[in-house]
């Protein structure tokens, strides 16, 4: 059964409420979860540099706290989001996803990046300002493209060496100052594989808090070359048949949806859904 995510802009000087306690894409979790009772958390001796009010879980306030390193507390460990995503249920990650990037871009703005003054929280925003020389700073959201590239029934799948072994994926890159997502799909498939592409299609974007990704994602045609990997970025890039594909990336992933759809396309099977 889904639990119903929505965030909001929670005042912190309120009590109560639920805490996540979240450093470096990880969260604190017991047996029950990764949420826990605020107030008591609050009691323990953590070293919380910022807290956030997140918004409403299942109706609950939920609350961030953001540690300065990992601490532990008994009967308690540490999960990475990547963990949440491969395992947990989805309205979890989805709540743990906001938490991350809220959490890292309060970790990362705490000073002024102009004057080196302690930022404050702007009232009624989601914002941190300057007192001395006004620079606001809202949560920050990186465009980037990925794409899948097809050649009838075959689809062109890389490694990079960070993939866990075995895996392929899409093909993915940042979107850089003065570009088009589209010019930035033309540009990262030919310095990534050494190929050219046409017909591009957008099928859909998921932000991706890993940590402040926002993914939007495209089919692209092969329109000509030979496969030249990426020196230090791509460890192997093939194509592959639809009918016999290497292990994939977790179905939850906007890279798997991208592969999913055209095989489904192919094949004449139904049709996936991406993910919220």
């Amino acid at each position: 059964m889904t639990r119903h995510w929505q965030p909001a802009l929670l005042d912190v000087r309120q009590p109560g409420g639920w805490a996540l306690v979240h450093c470096q894409q990880q969260f604190l979790g017991d047996a029950n979860g990764v949420l826990f009772p605020r107030d008591w958390l609050k009691q323990q001796a953590l070293a919380i540099l910022v807290e956030q009010g997140l918004g409403h879980f299942a109706g609950d306030a939920v609350y961030l706290l953001e540690l300065e390193q990992p601490q532990d507390l008994p009967g308690c460990a540490w999960q990475s989001l990547r963990q949440v995503m491969l395992q947990g249920e989805a309205d979890i990650f989805r709540l743990l996803g906001y938490a991350t990037q809220i959490g890292t871009w309060a970790r990362q703005h705490r000073f002024c990046g102009s004057c080196g003054d302690a930022m404050v929280a702007v009232a009624g925003e989601r914002a941190m300002q300057c007192p001395r020389c006004a620079l606001r700073h809202y949560p920050r959201l990186s465009p980037s493209m990925i794409a899948l590239v097809t050649r009838g029934d075959e689809i062109l799948l890389a490694r990079s060496p960070r993939f866990v072994p075995g895996v392929y994926s899409t093909l993915a890159g940042f979107v850089e100052p003065g570009e088009s997502v589209e010019q930035c799909v033309v540009r990262e498939i030919r310095e990534e594989v050494g190929i050219e592409v046409g017909n591009l299609q957008y099928l859909g974007s998921q932000g991706w808090p890993f940590p402040h990704s926002l993914m939007l994602g495209f089919h692209a045609e092969y329109a000509g070359g030979e496969i030249v990997m990426q020196v230090d970025e791509i460890e192997d890039a093939q194509w592959f048949s639809v009918h016999r594909l290497p292990p994939l990336p977790a179905p939850r992933s906007i890279a798997r949806y991208l592969i999913d759809l055209y095989v489904a396309r192919r094949l004449g099977l139904a049709e996936p859904v991406l993910p919220g």
